[in-house]
Order: C-alpha cells, then structure tokens, then sequence
C-alpha cells in the first residue's frame, strides 16, 4: 500500500471548492498549496451542497479531477468525511450505520478518483447507531485497504469517550484523531470537555473554523469592515466583543514582532498546542501564502502565554 507523507501543521480546507470559488480557481489554489508543502487536503461528501445549484460532493470531485490531471496523488493526504446531514443520499438519522458509511466512503472513493482514503472521519455522530456497528464497519474497509486511518468529527465527549473504550474492549478500531471547533476566539468547547477525552486517548486534534470564520485574520475589526464581505463578513461580527478585540491586538503585537499577519500568528497558536493542527481554507493565492507563512512560524512560549491571556474566558 502507498505510504502518505506525514502530516503537516496547517491543513487545507477544501469546503470552498464548487462555492466560494469554482474549479478552475480551486485548480490555482491547490496547485499554490502543493507547491508551498500543503499536501493534506481535508474535504467531505457534504462539501458544498449549501452552493447554488450545488447537491454536495462538488469539493471531492474537483480534487479528484485535480489529482487526475496532475498526477500527485502519491505526494498527498486526502481526509474526508461521511454521515453529515445534507451529504449524497443522506437519511434523516442513522447516518453513522455500517449500511450508510459502507456506501459513502465507495462513493467519496469514486468522486475522488483514488483506491484508497487516507483519513476518513464520521461527519457527525448520530447518537443512535451503536458504536461497536460503526467501529466494526471501519475494520472492514480498513482490512480492505479503502481507508488508512479513522478519526471523528463534531462528537461530545461522552460518545467520544464511549467509542474509545468500545474498541480497547470490542478490540476494534480506535479513532486516530478528533475534528473539532477550536480556536484562539473559541476555545471553551474544546478545552473544557474534550481535550481532557483526547489527552487521555492521545488523540490528534484537526481545529476547524481556526481562524472563527475569518476574524482571527483582522480583517474585520467594526460592523462596516465585516459589511463589506457578503460571503463571510456577516459570520464574524458575533466576534466583535471586547474579549474579541483585545485578542485582535494581542495578534497585531505578536505579529509585528515576527513580521507575519494576524491570520499566521492565529494559526500557529494552534500548531503549538500539543498534538493540535489547525484546518484552513484559501480563496486566494495570497491566503495560501498566509497558510505556507503560518506552518513556517514558530511562537516563543511568550508569545503563546500572551495569546493565552488575552484569549482567556
């Protein structure tokens, strides 16, 4: 079996491909990001059903097309997902079950154009089907050689807890990692309830909406700045708080002691947490140059305690 490259700090978000930009414009960001040493791609079956005309499964089929056409697929990680609501042949529950996920991985397999999914995540825990059902599915597809490594996506820590011990005591597979909201804004739900789940399981932590839904940028620091983004902008004034701007200005400060920007000082906050990266996407070459910037920054353990406390809840 193909050996994947290890895994690099900063991942690439692949929910905007067939939304926010179309294929040819994914096509420039993914070739930028492969060339800068962002070889992990994370997408899922659902990505981007919410677009116009969109039914999901338009993420996946553009980087399979890109993959196809460049020829690279060796040179990459590939992390998608099953079981979200609104995916290809979603049910309205049950979308954890052996039946459902043996399905969506064959077509995520498909639309990818590869034999073989290197970390495929449960999109969200339906809190219905039994876990040994899900965990035990994954031994099938993993002895099949479909998937390289399993992680979950979006569980509260009870049922994350639960299907740890189901596989030390079914011998199952065990989830690798979690993907999880985290980030220098948002950081209560994470560390509140689930990190101590994953320290206790040495899990990896993959952090989505890592820059909270594009503020950690500083892109959008009044209701005027984020009126000018139809897209996003109106997602980051639930942001606009005090804690929310005395966290920008912990950002400006270790940014301009580093040269870099608000966004790559936000994300290497992450990348310094233990076992923690950070998922982000990019609609322009200069945010994959943001991204390439943040996996090469490396934050003195003063500037992680100054973020801390500024973020501090």
């Amino acid at each position: 079996m193909m050996t994947s490259p290890a895994t690099p700090s900063i991942i690439l978000g692949a929910n905007v491909f067939g939304w926010s930009i179309n294929e040819e414009q994914s096509f420039a960001i993914l070739d930028a990001a492969a060339e800068k040493g962002l070889i992990a791609i994370d997408t899922a079956d659902v990505y981007s059903y919410w677009g116009n005309g969109n039914k999901g499964g338009e993420s996946e089929t553009i980087i399979g097309k890109w993959m196809k056409a460049r020829g690279n697929r060796s040179r990459l990680q590939i992390h998608t997902k099953g079981g979200a609501p609104g995916a290809p042949g979603a049910l309205a529950n049950g979308n954890a079950t052996a039946k459902y996920l043996e399905g969506a991985v064959n077509n995520s397999l498909k639309r990818l154009g590869i034999d073989c999914i290197d970390l495929y995540y449960v999109h969200y825990d339906d809190k219905v089907t039994p876990l040994d059902e899900t965990l035990g599915l994954f031994q099938k597809l993993l002895a099949a050689g479909k998937i390289k490594a399993i992680g979950a996506s979006n569980y509260a820590a009870d049922r994350l807890t639960t299907a740890m011990e189901t596989s030390h005591s079914k011998n199952l597979p065990r989830f690798s990692c979690l993907q999880t909201l985290y980030n220098l804004y948002d950081r209560n739900p994470f560390e509140a309830t689930l990190k101590p789940v994953c320290d206790r399981y040495n899990l990896d932590v993959f952090a989505y909406f890592s820059l909270a839904k594009g503020f950690l940028s500083g892109k959008y620091r009044s209701a005027g700045d984020a009126k000018k983004s139809a897209i996003r902008g109106g997602d980051a004034t639930s942001y606009l708080t005090p804690r929310g701007l005395k966290i920008l200005a912990a950002l400006d400060q270790v940014a301009a002691a580093h040269k870099a920007t608000d966004a790559q000082v936000a994300l290497a906050w992450l990348a310094a947490k233990p076992r923690v990266r950070a998922i982000a996407s990019a609609t322009s070459l200069q945010q994959v140059n943001d991204l390439a910037g943040a996996m090469a920054l490396k934050l003195t353990p003063a500037d992680v305690a100054a973020l801390d406390a500024a973020s501090a809840e």
